[in-house]
């Protein structure tokens, strides 16, 4: 952000100095700064290929905004003072919602659009691709499941509700290599791309993209955020086509979140309300532990319902927001929009997102900056936009290898494409598992330091650090804490029970 202190007067050597009007320097510099930035992106555009100058052109366009509205911006988004209680209405409890019969259910799915936010990759997972094809569970991946959900729901239903996918250029060509394989499956999926944007240099404000062949130099690109979702899927050309087959909602979620399942009782509240105000836009919250500091939430500004994250927070109020007592929900990113909505929002040029900054370095130690929005961010331009407050079952994202373990071990169990807690577990939160990330923070390695996953049906905390590997039938249950110190290495023997344990040293098991 340009920022450009008050200049104040001083005295020289007897000699007065003249204050230059700061305000006018900042307007100045601005100007000048969105100037260049125009000029570097028309002269990249002279270099996209014929095929895909009118994209590009779209794209610049829609990046040279997003930068304008950057500028223009000075502190917080967001006046602390200004947040108000939430209103009694502002979150349905779950539990209040009424359950379809089963006449109705096929009607509303054909009013229905499912999309799956897929523009990530599984590197920070240690995976190649897209994050959306890694395997969570008896082999089948996040997109495997996600098709089996929708197939599922399309032959119980006679219905035919469509699966979109956005994906990102990151995941694109591997995705439609992958979506070929469910040709034969009673289920129409489709994909288009979120846009591609240029970092800009920290300093200059300017493109580090010297062209415009994204592959050749993939650092100089980003896909900017899942609020980029609204425009990208118009542009597609898929709102309109939907909206004329008169479908009426889009259930968006992250691909990765494996509770994000078609819910008929938020689609039936929607669809059917019991109160005359429909709703435009629904975000599914839950109870927030203190495992949810970081994640959104909602409040209440301006009159209006809408997403604060984080990022948005001042630095002295950031404990404020991660209080539990303060703030008793977060955003699970489960989120629901009224599709003519969304495409009189965007024609009306009402989608005003608050922008998040995403300082990075790139591997030849330039700093940049990426200009990203959040999906949840449109609540507020919405008219009568609600939460939801959901079980926990329906936040289940796997973004560590420590969701991993969960979700592979008996804590759940695979039905038609949706995991489904163990009746066994006595309470239905999930334990808390922490990994040391230098043992086992890539799905490789992670893999081998088990012969099979262990019995978690009574953990409640998990805590290993360290060279640790794990035999076959191992049961652990109440706190367990495993701790190699650096140099030692510890093996859970096959069969071992582990009951409220802390485990630290050296113990190895050699075959012989």
């Amino acid at each position: 952000m340009l920022q450009v202190n008050d200049a104040t007067d001083k005295k020289i050597k007897g000699h007065q100095r003249v204050p230059s009007d700061s305000r006018e320097f900042r307007e100045v510099t601005k100007r000048d700064a969105q100037i260049q930035l125009q000029h570097d992106l028309d002269k990249l555009l002279l270099t996209a290929p014929p095929i895909k100058q009118e994209i590009f052109k779209n794209e610049f366009g829609g990046f040279a905004a997003l930068f304008e509205r950057f500028l223009q911006e000075e502190g917080p988004s967001v006046d602390w003072e200004k947040i108000e209680k939430l209103p009694d209405d502002a979150v349905r409890d779950y539990s209040t919602l009424e359950t379809p019969t089963t006449d109705v259910i096929h009607s509303m799915l054909d009013k229905l659009v499912v999309v799956k936010l897929n523009g990530g990759l599984g590197t920070s997972m240690g995976c190649h691709g897209p994050k959306s094809v890694i395997s969570v569970r008896n082999d089948l991946t996040f997109l495997d499941l996600t098709v089996q959900q929708i197939e599922h729901l399309n032959k119980t239903y006679k219905a035919n509700v469509p699966l979109v996918l956005m994906d990102s250029f990151n995941t694109d060509e591997d995705t439609q290599k992958i979506v070929r394989k469910y040709k034969g499956l009673q289920i129409e999926i489709h994909t288009f791309n979120q846009s591609c944007f240029p970092r800009i240099n920290r300093d200059t404000l300017l493109p580090v993209a010297k062209n415009c062949n994204v592959e050749q130099d993939i650092d100089a690109w980003y896909p900017p955020g899942h609020g980029d979702f609204y425009t990208s899927f118009k542009n597609s050309g898929l709102l309109k086509k939907f909206l004329a087959e008169g479908r009426q909602y889009c259930f968006i979620s992250n691909i990765d979140n494996l509770g994000a399942t078609v819910d008929m009782k938020i689609l039936n509240s929607l669809l059917n309300p019991s109160a005359q105000q429909s709703h435009e836009f629904v975000m599914e919250v839950t109870d927030k532990t203190r495992a949810d500091v970081k994640g959104g939430t909602l409040i209440h500004y301006e009159n209006k319902l809408r997403l604060l994250e984080i990022a948005q927070v001042p630095k002295e109020h950031v404990d404020d927001f991660k209080s539990v007592k303060t703030f008793k929900f977060f955003n699970t990113n489960n989120l629901w929009a009224k599709l003519d909505a969304i495409d009189r929002v965007l024609n009306e040029n009402k989608l005003n997102l608050e922008i998040i900054i995403n300082n990075k370095t790139l591997g030849n130690g330039l700093n940049v900056i990426q200009l990203e929005t959040a999906v949840g961010a449109a609540m507020k331009t919405f008219e009568g936009g609600i939460g939801i407050n959901v079980p926990r079952s329906r936040f289940l994202p796997v973004k560590k290898t420590s969701d991993l373990l969960l979700v592979m071990s008996n804590l759940y169990s695979l039905k038609n494409g949706t995991l489904v807690m163990s009746p066994q577990r006595m309470f239905p939160t999930t334990p808390l598992v922490k990994l040391g990330e230098n043992h086992f923070s890539k799905v490789k390695e992670f893999l081998g330091r088990f012969a099979n996953i262990p019995d978690l049906i009574e953990l409640d905390h998990l805590t290993v650090s360290g060279d640790v590997t794990f035999g076959r039938g191992v049961s652990l249950k109440g706190t367990v804490i495993i701790i190699a110190n650096h140099g030692d290495r510890i093996d859970i023997p096959s069969g071992a029970l582990l009951e409220n344990k802390i485990v630290s040293g050296n113990m190895r098991i050699l075959d012989h």
